[in-house]
């Protein structure tokens, strides 16, 4: 890999960012995504948000059947000038070990950070809503009050099907239960 810095990343005034120059970013801590050839960039995680993502990682994961597979904060690009990385995926096994997921997930889970929570329920649902992902989950890691929304793929788009403080049981991409309190248990306010 070449080190550059942002400036040598960075576009031509006028044109789109695309995932190739996308690629080219350094890594400074920072996370990088790609809309519809926007740049977004958001602080390193929260410990909550990752002890939240972890540990949802690991309730999918157990019950997760054979041939498919949990992985966390992957690259899933979508198209030339849009390039996500969810906190959680599950895609099919065969479709792990290259450097980035090209086909939809067969769901995405994003926790919300106060930075990110408008991007996460508008750009990236819509981003996933038409690059045909089946489940999208936010999860709302906030410790007093933890909540998981749970959006599938209709003929029309993205339908709510649960939005809970309460434990959620889902049946795609597999059936689980998901509780939102177990997700922060032992966190404080």
């Amino acid at each position: 890999m070449i080190a550059v810095t942002i400036d040598d990343a960075w576009p031509g005034f006028g044109g789109l960012f695309t995932v190739a120059e996308l690629d080219r970013m350094p890594s400074d801590g920072h996370r990088y995504e790609l809309v519809d050839g926007v740049l977004i960039v958001s602080p390193r995680p929260t410990t909550v948000h990752q002890l939240v993502a972890m540990r949802l990682a690991s309730v999918l994961d157990r019950a997760c059947p054979e041939g498919l597979a949990v992985v966390p904060e992957p690259a899933v690009q979508l198209d030339p000038v849009t390039e996500l990385s969810p906190d959680l995926v599950v895609v099919h096994l065969d479709e792990v070990g290259g450097a980035k997921f090209t086909a939809p997930p067969l769901l995405v889970v994003e926790v919300r950070s106060p930075s990110t929570a408008l991007i996460d329920l508008n750009r990236k649902k819509a981003a996933y809503e038409k690059f045909g992902v089946p489940s999208y989950w936010i999860v709302d890691p906030e410790p007093g009050r933890p909540e998981l929304a749970v959006f599938e793929l209709g003929d029309r788009g993205y339908n709510l099907t649960a939005t809970s403080t309460q434990p959620v049981t889902v049946a795609r991409p597999f059936p689980v239960t998901v509780a939102p309190a177990e997700l922060t248990k032992g966190l404080l306010r």
